[in-house]
């Protein structure tokens, strides 16, 4: 029999892993999601995504042998997450966007951490050690020196700075509620793969009626450039990501995985010095060791 140290150096190695793979591929999707925008409306390239991300996934539970099957009660459960993930976690995001800077926007989904942990305080009963809550903190100053340009950013006028701040927050308390439901006694009965692939198959064809509501007619730009980066969203940042993702909700808990938000800012900064000639700052570089620096705190504190 394999001794329990052993078991648990593995299962801690399979999460670090997870954790790094998923902050990479999200890292790299402020890269990818620049193709997604021009030709097709947002709305319309979200609802690609999941159809994309949720067929994929209940192909692969069919040629695997997962189990798809869910009861009613369900279907509602993966219908709920759909609906606070997939649909207004992602149009929320976009539609942010078009008001502030991305890097305002990395900035409130760093504080991911917070409603998640607090939440799994109250409705888990998960208990916040005061490690992991230095390490948060610490990890969201860093991202705030980070994105520091992007925040005194002067030509973006109060008035969408607001809207964008607010159309963020919300997407943010959206994607929490669903992290938490997912570390949920109900989430933790459902099939990781099965319920996940539900979830976004709803929220695809969800997306699908909201584009065809706001944004009229499908839209498509056939262009190599686009299709390249739909399907790297679709199968790549979502059904391999999330699916990675749930796994570590499930494990160590919502706060603890939504650290990879705070992390992701870091990832994406670096590539754009390789592909777009980012230039780091002082403050930048600060930024980034307090980041990394709250990472190994709060994951000391063993929530």
């Amino acid at each position: 029999m394999m001794p329990a140290t052993t078991r648990r150096n593995g299962l801690d190695l399979r999460l670090a892993l997870s954790f790094l793979i998923i902050t990479l591929i999200w890292g790299s999707t402020w890269l990818v999601i620049k193709t997604q925008l021009g030709v097709v409306p947002p709305s319309w390239s979200v609802a690609y995504r999941f159809l994309i991300g949720g067929g994929a996934m209940l192909l692969l539970c069919g040629l695997t042998g997962r189990s798809l099957r869910l009861d009613a009660a369900g279907h509602r459960f993966a219908l709920v997450i759909a609906v606070t993930q997939f649909v207004l976690n992602f149009n929320l995001v976009y539609r942010a966007e078009q008001h502030v800077t991305s890097g305002l926007v990395a900035l409130c989904f760093a504080l991911l951490v917070v409603p998640n942990a607090v939440f799994a305080a109250i409705f888990l009963g998960q208990r916040i050690s005061w490690r992991f809550a230095l390490g948060a903190a610490m990890g969201i100053a860093g991202v705030a020196m980070l994105t520091a340009h992007d925040l005194f950013d002067s030509d973006v006028p109060r008035a969408d700075v607001a809207e964008g701040l607010a159309l963020t927050l919300a997407g943010v308390l959206s994607a929490s509620v669903a992290n938490v439901m997912q570390a949920s006694p109900a989430g933790r009965r459902l099939p990781l793969e099965g319920g996940l692939a539900w979830s976004m198959a709803y929220g695809g064809l969800l997306n699908a009626g909201l584009a065809m509501a706001i944004a009229g007619p499908p839209v498509v730009e056939w262009s190599w450039g686009y299709g390249a980066g739909l399907l790297y969203l679709g199968l790549i940042a979502s059904a391999l990501a999330f699916s990675l993702y749930y796994s570590i909700i499930r494990a160590v808990g919502p706060g603890t995985a939504a650290y990879s938000g705070v992390l992701v800012p870091l990832v994406a900064m670096s590539l754009s010095t390789v592909f777009e000639g980012y230039r780091w700052t002082w403050l930048a570089v600060a930024g980034g060791l307090l980041a990394l620096s709250g990472l190994v705190v709060a994951l000391r504190s063993r929530r």
